[in-house]
């Protein structure tokens, strides 16, 4: 085939092509067009594909035919769009939407973490769960020590990595009903033994000092994760009027923003965990910051949030992203 004579009968239609498809909005005249000249030229770079496959033209109209098919298909948002979106929109209303479902879960947390230390601090009969020596080791070296075993930064991302791996399988396992709330118990269990044996050795402020700075926020992702998968769970057991694969999908939609903002969350906990927690900060100042870090959660959640909620916000995925709904009776 010649190349060059190929090129003056066609050219016009693919600049016509191009020029179509630089076009922010089309007609439908334009946009039938535009559709067919695609076509048109689809079969044109075929044609010479297979007869220079390396020449100028080919990549000519590769490209003219690259920006045709993304004005037909559509594209997503610019990254940094669809960032600010996520951080503005999606998460804090996702949060906004689980504020009681949380603090529920939260109440619940501690009540049993609350009753399992007190339970712990006084048992007449604590050896019998726990020998004296082991549990004078653990309040004396082994829980201190635990901060201070690794370098900083190692340990910050070792935490941030478990807990936000934690988080995800609470959001993603919810459905099942029985993991965020496994999770949340074995945790609960722990902490409480914990600290009712720290307090029954007399260590009671090395467990407040060493565990609240990073403990107030990281809990709390936790927390928010649990009722996250609960609240996926839930959707298929009473969905209402909708079919409960309908109600689990467009549930499990809104809350897969949590899972990805938790992980911003308790990366912040465990930078948090790492460098300030084993610090040589004073004691108050290191609670303090535990404390700022929350209030800042909350207020993200509870003034970002509700703004959003405001908005028709539901903390689901762009448009792009999840796509459309096809309306059922």
């Amino acid at each position: 085939m010649d190349i060059d004579a190929f090129l003056r009968v066609h050219h016009s239609s693919w600049d016509r092509l191009a020029a179509l498809a630089r076009r922010h909005r089309l007609s439908a005249e334009e946009a039938d067009e535009l559709l067919m000249l695609y076509r048109r030229a689809s079969v044109h770079l075929s044609m010479v594909q297979a007869s220079e496959p390396d020449s100028p033209a080919a990549a000519e109209l590769s490209a003219i035919l690259g920006r045709a098919r993304a004005h037909l298909t559509g594209s997503g948002p610019p990254p940094v769009a669809a960032a600010a979106y996520f951080v503005t929109q999606s998460l804090p209303a996702a949060l906004y939407r689980l504020r009681w479902l949380t603090l529920a879960v939260t109440a619940v947390w501690l009540a049993v973490a609350i009753t399992l230390g007190a339970w712990t601090a006084n048992h007449p009969q604590l050896d019998l769960l726990q020998p004296l020596e082991q549990r004078q080791a653990y309040a004396q070296d082994e829980f201190v020590n635990y901060y201070y075993e690794h370098p900083n930064s190692a340990f910050a991302s070792q935490v941030w990595t478990n807990n936000a791996w934690i988080a995800v399988q609470c959001v993603a396992f919810g459905v099942t009903g029985v993991y965020p709330a496994f999770v949340l118990m074995v945790n609960a269990v722990g902490v409480g033994m914990a600290g009712g044996v720290m307090h029954e050795q007399g260590a009671a402020a090395d467990f407040w000092v060493y565990i609240l700075p990073h403990g107030l926020l990281e809990l709390t992702a936790v927390f928010v994760a649990g009722a996250a998968g609960l609240r996926i769970f839930w959707s298929w057991v009473a969905p209402g009027r909708m079919r409960r694969a309908d109600s689990l999908v467009q549930e499990a939609m809104r809350l897969i923003t949590v899972a990805v903002g938790l992980v911003f969350v308790l990366l912040v906990a465990g930078v948090i965990e790492g460098f300030v927690t084993p610090s040589d900060l004073p004691y108050w100042l290191r609670i303090a910051i535990g404390v700022l870090a929350l209030g800042a959660f909350w207020a993200y959640t509870i003034i970002v949030g509700s703004r959003a909620a405001r908005a028709g916000r539901t903390g689901s995925l762009g448009e792009y992203d999840s796509g459309h709904h096809q309306l059922t009776a």
